[in-house]
C-alpha cells in the first residue's frame, strides 16, 4: 500500500518559482515550431514509464499544465510514490496541442528528475529495511530544488534531514577547527558550554547534532547533551562499537546515532545492521539519475 504524500506549502511554492524560471528559459517569447499546428487543434498527451521507477511530480503536472495553457486537463493515473515496470501510463493530458507540446519538455525535467530521487531513495529504503535504520537525506541538493528534491526523498519512503542552517543545529568539523584555534583549547568543551547558551534560543523542534570522526571524541559528545551524534567515515566496527558505548552510557532513546560519509548501495545494509538509527545519503540528491520518461502525443 502506498501511503498518501502531498507537497507542501513550501514546496508548492518552490514549484511555481522553478516553473516561471523554467517556462521563460524554455518557452521565451513563444514556441515558434508548434505555431505551424492549427490553433483549435486538440490532442492527449501520456506520460509513459520507459524503465522501472517510482513515480513522484504528478503532483505538480496540473500546475504545469495550466501555467501553459488553462483549458489543458490534468488525470494522474499512478499516486505519488507508486513503483511502476516499463509502459506504465502514469499521468496525461488532453487539450490545445498547441499548449501540450509547448510544456513537454519543462514537464519531462521535473517527472524525471523527481522520479529518479524517489527511485534511488527507495532502492536505498529497501536495501535497509527491518533493520531499524531510517534513510535521511542531506543539504546536498541542486541549488533551488531543496523543497522539491527533499519532497521526492518522502516520496521514495525516506526522510528529510533539516531543510536548511536555520532550523536545526549542526556541529561539524569545519566549526571544531575553528572553535580550537579561536579558544587556544579543546573544542568539544567550548562546543558543548555554547550549545547550552544558544539552546533556549533555538526554533522549536530544532534539534543540536554534533560529528564526531573517532570513537575517542564520540565518548566525550556522549556528555554534552546533544540530541544526535553524527559519526563520520566511521567503519562498520567503528559504528558498531559506537552503538555499543552509547547503550552501556545508558543514552538509548536520548541520544540517536547517525551514520554519514561513503554509504553506498553496496554498504548501506551493513551500515544499517550496525544499529545506528539514522543513515545519512548525499547520494539521495546529488547523485540521483534521471529516469526515463516519455510523452506519447495523439490526436484529440
Amino acid at each position: 500500500m502506498v501511503r498518501k504524500i502531498t507537497p507542501s506549502l513550501e514546496e508548492r511554492q518552490n514549484l511555481w518559482r522553478l516553473l516561471e524560471l523554467a517556462r521563460e528559459e524554455d518557452l521565451g517569447s513563444g514556441d515558434v515550431t508548434s505555431a505551424i499546428l492549427p490553433a483549435a487543434l486538440r490532442a492527449v498527451g501520456r506520460f509513459v514509464a520507459r524503465q522501472p521507477l517510482v513515480f513522484c511530480g504528478g503532483a505538480m503536472l496540473e500546475a504545469i499544465a495550466v501555467r501553459y495553457d488553462g483549458a489543458i486537463q490534468t488525470t494522474l493515473h499512478c499516486p505519488e510514490g507508486l513503483p511502476v515496470e516499463a509502459g506504465a501510463v502514469l499521468a496525461e493530458w488532453a487539450g490545445p496541442a498547441r499548449g501540450i507540446l509547448a510544456a513537454e519538455r519543462v514537464a519531462l525535467n521535473f517527472l524525471q528528475r523527481l522520479s529518479g530521487v524517489a527511485t534511488t531513495t527507495r532502492e536505498y529504503v529497501e536495501a535497509a529495511a527491518g533493520t531499524g535504520a531510517a534513510i535521511y537525506d542531506t543539504r546536498k541538493t541542486t541549488p533551488g530544488w531543496r523543497e522539491l528534491e527533499k519532497y521526492a526523498v518522502r516520496v521514495g519512503g525516506g526522510l528529510n534531514h533539516r531543510k536548511g542552517l536555520y532550523d536545526a543545529v549542526l556541529v561539524k568539523d569545519n566549526h571544531l577547527a575553528i572553535m580550537a584555534r579561536a579558544e587556544g583549547r579543546d573544542p568539544l568543551t567550548a562546543v558543548g558550554r555554547e550549545l547550552e547558551r544558544i539552546r533556549p534560543y533555538l526554533p522549536e523542534g530544532a534539534f543540536i547534532e554534533l560529528e564526531v570522526d573517532s570513537l575517542e571524541q564520540f565518548g566525550r559528545a556522549l556528555g554534552l547533551g546533544v540530541d544526535i551524534i553524527l559519526l563520520d567515515n566511521m567503519t562498520v566496527e567503528e559504528l558498531a562499537e559506537a552503538v555499543r558505548l552509547r547503550d552501556a552510557a545508558g543514552a538509548r532513546g536520548r541520544v540517536e546515532l547517525e551514520a554519514s560519509g561513503g554509504i553506498t548501495l553496496a554498504n548501506v545494509r551493513a551500515v544499517a545492521d550496525t544499529g545506528v538509527e539514522r543513515i545519512a545519503v548525499g547520494a539521495l540528491t546529488h547523485s540521483a539519475g534521471a529516469v526515463d520518461i516519455s510523452l506519447e502525443v495523439e490526436v484529440d
